[in-house]
């Protein structure tokens, strides 16, 4: 038989002790809640000390989690407990370092009023029962995984009206678990995270390297992005203004834009607007006025371009009568003024330009309406120094290409010349380091490129390397270390063997070390790699 009471019948003490064992169940659910709200591990840690605050009495608390890999502190949040407080910040950190250390929770004393020592008695790890609340200011407790610990929590008394301390260390330990439970969750959700988002950027990797426009080199962040832009609009009919600096590659982008296109089996005529007198322009680009008798150019590139691409080079020469005849055809198809619309004109055209055509409109030296037509889909190309990553990649190529028209095989280039090169400034861009790299192939005559290969306005580029033309003794230094620097990249940082290579003793192998300030340790290969090479 089951019989029903009144909490009225209870004992008065009976009836507390069920209210204060309400109280922490609401307290261990309410906490349980708050971690599954958000994701985000340091908020959710904020609202849980906010909860003790609120229905537990804690005026201060502390909560650290250490990085799994590391075990460093990677959150350290505060309740009630000033940032200013330096001191009461070091303590805390040092008994949260104890407690971390033992795994056992730590019973602390009146700290505050008495300086503490860890060595001394006042934090204590020993039975609970045989302390009171009333000379108890501090109770820290682990937060332990399956992994071990990931952190601990600290507060001050929670539930003021309990009195004893082996309940208030317990509850803090329900709480402890809950949270470890929470630092797991997100910290495997964490890991999927950076999982998928690996996972995708190798797919988008693997994308934009299969639909990588030919001949376009480099894998820099900024170079794929022209690679991505290349291959939005190839297969659409906008019209392209590309933009950068003289020797960056534009007329490369505009060719690979047509030969990704559907017109890639039609012709691809270029303009070098710059190159033209500013009264042949207009007969170059649309031809002879059907009206004269003779015709020199019976037909304009535009004709010649008739389904496939006009690629319109230094586009900010182009003469104002002729920006008119441009956007004529942009606009009605006519060739000329008056003539009938040839609709059969289909010529996607493609600009580019080093000028900044926006100010030549502000100045009204170029047509806003045609300007906008032009700029349809517009494409930077950054300089070379803002893409130094592609260096390499594209030495390697140029020297592939200028070995097979020298009739040379290059074998290497040294460190030092690398080294020369990514410090140089660029201004002539990929054009200039083409041309350096063809200079120091037809040079070179054991297989190598040294830096005295490449051209003086690159060797000045590293400290120290900057000799007047005609001192010699400068220019031997440069070769010479650039010699040393080649034997102690062959012989990984050893000296002894860089010198015996070089045929000299290695007093003055250190010597000419010290001399030219050389880190041994880029040289030296990783700690595993002898392990796995021996």
């Amino acid at each position: 038989m089951i019989h029903s009471i009144s909490l009225n019948d209870l004992p008065e003490a009976g009836l507390a002790s069920i209210q204060k064992e309400l109280k922490v169940v609401q307290l261990l659910f309410d906490i349980s809640q708050v971690l599954n709200k958000s994701l985000s591990l340091e908020e959710s840690l904020h609202s849980v000390l906010g909860k003790m605050a609120e229905q537990a009495g804690i005026k201060e608390g502390t909560v650290t989690i250490l990085n799994s890999e590391t075990g460093e502190t990677e959150l350290n949040l505060a309740y009630g407990i000033s940032r200013e407080d330096r001191s009461r910040r070091r303590i805390i950190d040092e008994i949260t370092g104890r407690v971390v250390e033992t795994g056992i929770p730590a019973i602390v004393e009146e700290f505050w009023q008495k300086p503490l020592s860890l060595n001394g008695s006042n934090v204590l790890e020993k039975k609970t029962s045989q302390w009171t609340k009333k000379n108890i200011s501090y109770i820290y407790v682990p937060i332990c995984s399956a992994d071990g610990i990931v952190g601990v929590i600290g507060t001050d008394q929670l539930f003021p009206e309990k009195e004893s301390i082996e309940d208030e260390v317990r509850l803090l330990t329900q709480i402890a678990n809950l949270l470890a439970d929470a630092v797991e969750i997100r910290r495997e959700a964490q890991k999927q995270q950076h999982f998928l988002r690996a996972k995708l950027d190798r797919l988008q990797n693997e994308i934009t390297d299969h639909f990588k426009p030919v001949r376009i080199i480099g894998n820099s962040h900024a170079i794929r992005k022209v690679s991505q832009l290349i291959n939005q609009v190839s297969s659409s009919r906008s019209n392209v203004l590309i933009t950068g600096e003289a020797g960056t590659g534009k007329e490369l982008v505009a060719r690979a834009i047509h030969a990704n296109s559907t017109r890639a089996e039609k012709p691809f005529i270029r303009v070098n607007l710059a190159a033209l007198s500013q009264g042949t322009i207009g007969s170059e680009l649309f031809g002879n006025s059907p009206d004269k008798l003779i015709s020199t150019t019976p037909k304009g590139c535009f004709e010649l371009a008739n389904g496939g691409t006009l690629f319109l080079d230094e586009i900010a020469h182009l003469p104002m009568a002729v920006q008119t005849g441009l956007l004529r055809i942009l606009q009605e198809k006519e060739l000329f003024p008056g003539s009938a619309p040839n609709p059969g004109i289909d010529v996607r055209i493609i600009s580019a330009t080093s000028h900044n055509l926006e100010k030549s409109v502000q100045n009204s030296e170029f047509r806003s309406d045609l300007f906008y037509r032009l700029n349809a889909f517009p494409i930077f190309v950054p300089p070379l120094r803002e893409r130094k990553t592609d260096i390499v990649l594209l030495t390697n190529h140029f020297i592939d290409r200028a070995g097979k028209q020298h009739s040379k095989s290059i074998y290497r280039i040294s460190a030092h010349s690398i080294d020369l090169m990514m410090r140089h400034y660029w201004p002539g861009n990929v054009r200039e380091l083409e041309d350096c790299i063809e200079r120091a192939v037809f040079l070179s005559t054991d297989g190598v490129i040294h830096a005295h290969h490449l051209p003086p306005s690159i060797q000045i580029a590293g400290p120290g390397n900057a000799p007047s033309r005609g001192n010699l003794q400068a220019w031997l230094a440069v070769l010479e270390q650039d010699l040393i620097i080649d034997a102690l990249k062959s012989a990984y940082g050893n000296t002894a063997r860089a010198a015996h290579s070089l045929g000299i003793n290695k007093l003055l192998m250190r010597r000419r070390i010290t001399k030219y300030g050389i880190d041994l340790k880029r040289f030296r290969p990783p700690s595993h790699w002898s392990k796995n090479h021996n």
